[in-house]
């Protein structure tokens, strides 16, 4: 169990907590001892060490209104940031393609030139995502990732980051996003609620449905045990091969 805090600006206080005991009272437990990313700094400080001791990193002035709509980042600052005070740090991209294949979406192709070089470490000092799960993957000997769809396109530059620092390549499987009819992801949405800790079951059930799974309508009603234990023995990636949205109904 990972709880991801690095960013100490958006943690809310009791957040933490939350998640774990939703989690239980979805019937979803974790081996071993709960790390908190804001206790492994030292960790991303020898990763960042590494990746500057091979030239692979330098320091950015720009901020985000200059890069140029959804293209990558252009390397303004590659050979020196281009102003005065603070700077991110980025790690330095090669002119090449990450390839691999996705359990769900299939075979992946990204040029990282259009990717651009990716933030390590903010200009706040706050380390960035892309590294810190690299590294933790690696620590925790992490050997699949599954997660949303909307999380794909930053899957190549986590493997460039694990090519660099040598560390293992994890398999992945992107999820559909559930979304709203022509809307926005729904975790996003105003009117998202929070799980229900009392609806467990139900709520599996009803993302195994989104998920395509077809579960028996009788299990709408059992136990998280009972609703994960089908779903363990049913689980079919095929039924949602290459969809990247799930709308809910209206």
């Amino acid at each position: 169990m990972r709880i991801e805090d690095l960013d100490h600006q958006r943690v809310l206080a009791g957040c933490a907590d939350t998640i774990l005991n939703t989690l239980e009272a979805h019937g979803l437990y974790w081996d071993g001892r709960i790390e908190y990313q804001s206790g492994r700094i030292a960790h991303y400080e020898e990763a960042l060490r590494r990746l500057t001791s091979r030239g692979l990193t330098f320091e950015c002035s720009c901020s985000r209104r200059e890069r140029s709509g959804d293209a990558g980042y252009p390397g303004t600052c590659r050979d020196a940031p281009r102003r005065g005070g603070p700077t991110a740090t980025r790690f330095r991209v090669d002119d090449t393609s990450i390839e691999f294949a996705d359990r769900a979406q299939g075979r992946c192709t990204f040029s990282m030139r259009e990717r651009g070089d990716v933030v390590v470490r903010r200009r706040d000092g706050v380390f960035a995502y892309q590294l810190a799960v690299v590294a933790d993957d690696a620590a925790q000997a992490v050997t699949d990732v599954v997660r949303g769809a909307d999380l794909l396109d930053n899957t190549p530059w986590q493997i460039a980051l694990q090519r660099a620092l040598g560390l293992p390549t994890p398999r992945y499987l992107h999820l559909p996003l559930i979304v709203e009819p022509q809307a926005g992801k729904l975790s996003k949405s105003r009117r998202s609620l929070a799980l229900d800790p009392d609806s467990a079951g139900t709520q599996l059930y009803q993302a195994l449905t989104l998920l395509q799974q077809d579960p028996p309508p009788e299990l709408k009603l059992e136990s998280p045990e009972r609703v994960l234990a089908w779903a363990s023995a049913n689980w079919r990636v095929d039924r949602f091969q290459g969809v990247k949205e799930v709308s809910v109904p209206r």
